[in-house]
């Protein structure tokens, strides 16, 4: 009896032992297992962390505005003006956007085109005038600058959108900075009906439909009539003589039209060229065609 029970302890004996050997070991496995998961953990931090420090970078990047002081030369249309730029006279296509016609040769004045023409000249002339450019080209195929303009920090592309003068068109990469922000201020014009967004179907992928003035007679005949031959004219004083044989050696005269053969001739008479309204304005000469031919 005596060595049942000897025995029955020395069994439970090790059952004990055997199970503290096991926790022990459990222990310290969790303990070798705790320094590594911390680790895991603050690399998974540090990374979260990392990657919102390159977002917050981007956006800074993205909201970060190179602008270029220039000068008003004068507006042109609802799109496009002219600067005084590196020493230079410039004509600047606005990025991105688009406004009815106004000026264009050989096409009508469209609704809303001479709002947006004089809504431009008012936001250019109000103050302190800058231009950014993107990632792309600087300049189009016309040799115009290519860029985002600003008077007094304000962005003149979004306030013509804004209030409805302008689409968004001519999205062309890298050249799109801005083209998240334009196509909101566009859908805001859009919900309201302001302006182009008040006739349905004017607006299209293409441009605009409809017209509201059929093109000036002068600017037809300009563009369209042959040179005439010059009738003799009698001699006067001498002063007289001399401008009158400089004028028929540069052009030939009929009635409204004026024709030159290039433009070193043009501005021996109109020194600062023409506008398209003009008799003597050809489109051949109006290079950058921003309707003004022969500026220097």
């Amino acid at each position: 009896m005596k060595k049942v029970i000897l025995g029955f302890a020395a069994f439970t004996l090790s059952l004990s032992l055997a199970a503290c050997s096991s926790n022990d070991s459990e222990k310290v496995s969790t303990e070798k297992e705790t320094p590594q998961a911390s680790t895991d953990v603050e690399k998974k931090t540090e990374q979260k962390e990392s990657t919102k420090e390159k977002t917050a970078d981007k956006s800074k990047e993205k909201d970060k505005k190179e602008l270029v002081d220039v000068t008003l030369v004068r507006a042109v249309d609802g799109d496009t003006i002219k600067v005084s730029y590196n020493g230079n006279i410039d004509t600047v296509r606005y990025l991105l956007v688009d406004t009815p016609e106004t000026k264009k040769p050989d096409s009508c004045v469209q609704p809303y085109g001479e709002d947006a023409s004089k809504r431009n000249k008012e936001l250019v002339s109000s103050g302190k005038l800058q231009l950014e450019f993107d990632k792309g080209d600087h300049r189009d195929k016309y040799g115009r600058l290519l860029a985002y303009v600003y008077v007094d920090g304000k962005s003149v592309q979004e306030t013509l959108l804004k209030e409805g003068l302008a689409r968004v068109a001519y999205v062309y990469e890298p050249n799109t900075k801005y083209i998240d922000q334009f196509k909101k201020d566009e859908q805001e014009a859009k919900s309201e009906k302001l302006s182009i967004w008040s006739k349905n179907g004017y607006v299209t992928d293409r441009g605009f439909n409809g017209c509201v003035k059929e093109k000036t007679t002068a600017v037809k005949k300009a563009t369209t009539s042959k040179p005439a031959t010059s009738q003799p004219t009698t001699p006067k004083a001498s002063s007289e003589t001399s401008t009158t044989t400089e004028n028929e050696a540069s052009s030939e005269s009929t009635g409204e039209t004026e024709t030159f053969k290039n433009c070193t001739e043009l501005r021996k008479k109109y020194p600062n060229g023409v506008p398209s309204s003009h008799p003597a304005y050809q489109s051949k000469m109006d290079r950058d065609h921003d309707n003004y031919a022969c500026e220097r």
